[in-house]
């Protein structure tokens, strides 16, 4: 075989071994291992970059913002800031048809703005809001789908660390991308709310509503979300006023979490732990991710598979609207499979060179950030797509009555929401770009 038959063929041995359960990072690992001991007949190049590909992946500053910010969400859970964030919302939107799970959402946008991980959104909000839903007789299909589908703006809301991996593998500022990932964010908040409310219309029997709430409570669950519009102010604020970069900004956000987590009594000793090594066991198991992925597109690289078919596609003379399409549907169709982070790192390195010489009216930087928040919506798709959306099963586990089916056919409304979403931000790219274009 040729070396870019190799690289070709590399793509189903890696399906095949993700299909029987071996970790995805492993995965990734052996296939480029074994590519690279099939194009050069020895393992010898393979262990020599082996020695310097480690330190040189794990050295780079930029990754230090991951464990901050998953550090962050773990204080601002522990400091009850998904509960005020909720009970806030419910005040404001409970007595509406479907206003609780609306609520759900918006404490969800709140979260995710200072946690930068769409599992933990998930997670967090489901202990805080699943219990209400289910009070307010909420149907149980529809209260695991709001909460999935919540989750997913946890990675697109700034911080969010799927965009981290995005700029370091395309060498794009971190605090652009953050900047054209803010209005696609509450594009898709605004989009859930619609489809709640027209969920409440057509099946009124799946969904209570709460009790209209006096002003007074409704300002005084306002004044508890100070903590968070503080630390969303600081960290972000912070970054467009050039006071800290985003590792920095990182790190104050992660402290701020931690004070005021520890003012409201939920931090302790025995929490500090629990915070510090759930936090070094979601780091390890992305750095893994990432060795892995490094390895196997140095294999690729050297298959010249990326340039190959980026050669082709130009030669062919294909639209660069329909290459764009089929990436994007491509994605769609791997997010029923695999996680939100592997299909960054997997196929980055092999689209954006292909994308990249296409001419799409933009500047190579304006390119970049719009291809990346396309990206990344159509990955978070991925999150509640059945049959493998990772949210899905997180929610679906905490409400042990409800049956997958139900979440499946629940959440089916959001994906389309989401579809519909990224064919406009796909239309029009200044949507995206507007924030950047304001602020550089």
């Amino acid at each position: 075989m040729t070396n870019f038959e190799i690289g070709l063929w590399s793509f189903p041995v890696l399906l095949v071994l993700i299909f029987l359960r071996i970790p995805i990072g492993l995965a990734m690992l052996l296939v480029g291992i074994g590519g690279s001991f099939a194009i050069n007949g020895s393992f010898l190049m393979i262990m020599a970059q082996l020695k310097n590909l480690t330190y040189g992946t794990f050295s780079s500053y930029s990754l230090s913002i991951i464990p901050l910010f998953l550090l962050m969400g773990q204080f601002a859970a522990l400091g009850g800031m998904s509960q005020a964030l909720f009970r806030a919302a419910e005040t404001w939107l409970g007595h509406r048809k479907g206003g609780v799970a609306m609520a759900a959402i918006g404490a969800c946008a709140g979260f995710g703005a200072i946690c930068g991980s769409s599992l933990a959104t998930a997670a967090t909000m489901g202990k805080v809001a699943l219990p209400e839903l289910k009070r307010y007789g909420y149907a149980g299909g529809i209260s695991t789908a709001t909460l999935a589908a919540g989750g997913t703006l946890g990675i697109l809301i700034p911080p969010s660390v799927i965009l981290v991996i995005y700029a370091i593998l395309t060498e794009q500022n971190i605090a652009k991308l953050f900047a054209a990932a803010f209005i696609p964010g509450i594009l898709a908040a605004i989009g859930y709310i619609i489809v709640i409310a027209i969920y409440a219309r057509v099946k009124p029997e799946a969904v209570g509503k709460r009790e209209r709430a006096p002003y007074s409570e409704r300002f005084r669950a306002l004044l508890g979300i100070w903590p968070v519009l503080i630390v969303f102010i600081a960290v972000i604020g912070g970054i467009y006023t050039g006071v800290f970069t985003p590792t920095e900004a990182a790190a104050v956000g992660a402290f701020g979490t931690g004070v005021i987590a520890l003012i409201n009594r939920g931090l302790n000793w025995t929490t500090l732990k629990e915070a510090i090594v759930s936090t070094a066991g979601a780091t390890g198991m992305i750095f893994f991710i990432v060795l892995g992925a490094a390895v196997f597109n140095s294999f690729l690289a050297l298959s010249q598979l990326p340039q190959t078919m980026a050669a082709f596609v130009t030669e062919q003379g294909f639209s660069p609207w329909m290459v764009l399409t089929i990436i994007l549907v491509l994605y769609l169709v791997m997010g029923c499979f695999m996680d939100s982070l592997s299909m960054i790192l997997l196929t980055v390195p092999i689209f954006f060179p292909i994308v990249s010489v296409l001419d799409f009216g933009l500047t190579a930087e304006e390119f970049a950030l719009w291809f990346g928040i396309l990206i990344l919506i159509v990955v978070e798709v991925g999150l509640i797509t059945p049959p493998v959306g990772m949210n899905l099963f997180v929610i679906n586990s905490m409400s042990k009555e409800t049956r997958i089916s139900a979440t499946y056919a629940a959440v089916m409304p959001f994906v389309a929401s989401d579809i519909i979403r990224t064919a406009i931000l796909v239309i029009f790219p200044g949507i995206t770009l507007a924030l950047v274009r304001l602020l550089y």
